[in-house]
């Protein structure tokens, strides 16, 4: 439910349609809008603490075209982490790009 109501918090689909995101395939591995190839923090045990520094990690290592195998998105040249704590009382959104 926190990735819906992300995409919509961000413009990214209209109020009450974040599923929209993922019912028209954006946040496939290469769809639009890639999210989480790593599997999302769940897939890590969503470590309180360590979650922003795995999502700015991992974004970094798209970046540079250093993402694990299986995970890394062609030509990604602009990463986007939004992070939302607890009842959506703790937020906040890095946007990353690559040195040029």
């Amino acid at each position: 439910v926190a990735e819906l109501i992300e995409y919509e918090a961000m413009g990214l689909t209209p109020k009450g349609q974040g599923a929209r995101a993922i019912k028209e395939g954006w946040t496939l591995k290469d769809g639009k809008l890639p999210v989480n190839p790593s599997g999302g923090l769940k897939a890590k045990g969503h470590p309180i603490g360590a979650t922003g520094v795995s999502m700015h990690v991992m974004t970094a290592m798209q970046l540079a075209g250093q993402a694990p195998e299986g995970m890394q998105l062609k030509n990604a040249k602009l990463g986007g982490i939004f992070n939302m704590g607890g009842a959506a009382v703790a937020n906040y959104v890095s946007v990353l790009e690559p040195l040029k």
